[in-house]
């Protein structure tokens, strides 16, 4: 019979060998990324109207032939008990091209449902530009996932929309671009949306 104590080590092997898997799978796409020249333009996305008008910013006014173009979401806190589904948590999905964010069978594995006019946006784009989209999705506070992403991708710039927050919810929730813009290395472009 396998004690307690057992079961527990066996997850944190298993937890070790898929972290080693994932950095390196990181390191082939950075280096993927690296020869091919071309910029890594982040643009962080959540759905809402105001995260469609960075991406269509973004795509106006940073993106140029060559780059890629990384979809960051942060999607709620999710639970599972093992496996690689408990390392993303950690560490974010994988890079998922832009043909498979499109299916709605692959994003409910991430737990994550993008709307058309985002899926739009970005399909038109790569048809319209000689780009590369990508999605790559985390779990938790937004403002910590996305300082992580800008890091760990690593970016060359992120567009990150601001939903103008009144102060007084601001001062409470606190402004996720705000926290972005100070904590992050890479230039960082807001984008206000107007009400």
């Amino acid at each position: 019979m396998i004690t307690k104590k057992e079961q527990n080590l066996t997850r944190e092997r298993i937890k070790l060998s898929l972290k080693k898997v994932v950095l390196v799978q990181r390191e082939r796409e950075r280096e993927r990324m690296a020869e091919s020249g071309g910029r890594r333009i982040g643009v962080a996305v959540d759905f809402s109207e105001c995260s469609k008008k960075a991406l269509n910013w973004a795509i106006d006014n940073v993106v140029r032939d060559g780059d890629y173009l990384i979809l960051i979401t942060v999607a709620p806190n999710m639970n599972y008990e093992e496996g690689e589904m408990q390392l993303w948590e950690t560490v974010g999905s994988p890079l998922i091209p832009l043909s498979e964010v499109s299916e709605a069978s692959v994003m409910k594995k991430y737990g994550v449902k993008p709307d058309a006019e985002t899926l739009d946006i970005a399909n038109t784009a790569a048809r319209q530009k000689s780009i590369t989209v990508v999605m790559k999705i985390y779990w938790g506070d937004p403002r910590e996932k996305i300082c992580e992403a800008v890091e760990h991708i690593p970016l060359s710039s992120l567009v990150i929309g601001n939903r103008g927050l009144g102060g007084l919810k601001r001062m409470i929730m606190g402004s996720v671009s705000n926290h972005v813009v100070n904590n992050v290395a890479c230039p960082v472009t807001v984008v206000k949306a107007h009400h």
